[in-house]
Formats: structure tokens, sequence, C-alpha cells
């Protein structure tokens, strides 16, 4: 009997580091992968940004090119 229960301490022990290791593991791979996601958010935003700019920046262009149009003609 006194075999059988330390087999059976063994295993829940092993059960507990395995369980233990894969909480870890699927906790680091949330925040890596979380990290990964606002980095790549942050550079879109960086990018719309740049393409907002120069969307203004053409309409700006725009309308001083209509206005000299009209004071030209």
């Amino acid at each position: 009997m006194i075999g059988g229960e330390c087999e059976m301490d063994s295993s829940v022990i092993v059960a507990l580091i395995t369980l233990a290791g894969s909480a870890l593991g699927t906790f680091g791979g949330i925040v890596i992968n979380s990290k990964l996601t606002n980095y790549r958010i942050e550079q879109l935003e960086k990018k719309v940004e740049k393409h907002n700019s120069v969307i203004e920046r053409t309409f700006r262009l725009e309308e001083k090119v209509e206005h000299l149009e009209h004071f030209h003609d």
C-alpha cells in the first residue's frame, strides 16, 4: 500500500508541474501576441496619419489651384 501511495503522489506532482508549465506557456504566448498586435496597430496608425496628412495637403492645393484659376480668368 505504501508503494502505491508514493506512486500516486508522484503522478499528482507530475500532473501539477505539467499544469503549471502549460499555464505559463499559454500566458506567455498571450502576452507576446498582445505586444505584437499593439506594435502592428501603432505602425498602422502612423501610416494612416501620413496618408491623412497627404490627403489634407492635396485638398488645400486643389483649393489654391481653383482659386488661382478663377483669379487668372
